[in-house]
């Protein structure tokens, strides 16, 4: 049996949370996972332009990632996220394994002496794009983490995986032959 995409239980802004309960749709929870919800979609997106089957097999694992941290983000019981996280694989593990995915790019690349301007190849410029949208969510989440409590590798995982997108704009620029342009 199918189900409707519409329940119009949010249409008085109020939204549920996963394990019960309801808050409002411009609370903290709520905008830290939406936050992310957008970074995964921004994430998608640049998957979408120029395959890169090894980068874009790497995103997918990232998009897997931020999809159960969303989770955990629209949990309120402390528990109840301690299973995403652990259906996740999310751990400090994980964060090193981003570096990992940084150190090999960085081999690829020429040295970043200054800062560059966001752009380049079609791939690039959408990665550059997820990774500001990245720093947001990671703004949200750390503003979260102050009213509730937070598994700390979230916050960690989230700015690893700016610097990572960073990397990957510029990683999927020199492959397309787009030069860094420095600001």
């Amino acid at each position: 049996m199918a189900f409707k995409i519409y329940t119009r239980t949010g249409d008085a802004g109020q939204t549920g949370l996963f394990g019960g309960g309801r808050v409002g749709k411009d609370a903290a929870r709520v905008d830290a996972y939406g936050e992310v919800d957008e970074l995964n979609a921004t994430i998608g997106f640049a998957r979408a332009i120029a395959a890169e089957p090894q980068m874009d097999a790497e995103l997918e694992r990232i998009q897997r990632d931020l999809f159960a941290i969303g989770s955990l983000l629209a949990t309120p019981d402390l528990e109840k996220m301690q299973k995403h996280l652990a259906k996740a694989d999310l751990h400090d593990e994980r964060v090193t394994e981003l570096e990992g995915l940084m150190d090999l790019a960085d081999g690829e690349l020429a040295p970043l002496r200054k800062f560059i301007l966001p752009g380049g190849s079609p791939k690039g410029a959408a990665l550059h794009v997820s990774r500001t949208v990245c720093r947001r969510a990671e703004r949200r989440v750390v503003g979260l983490a102050r009213e509730i409590e937070l598994p700390a590798v979230v916050v960690t995982y989230l700015n690893r995986l700016s610097d990572l997108l960073f990397t990957f704009a510029r990683l999927a620029n020199h492959r397309a032959g787009a030069k860094d342009v420095e600001w």
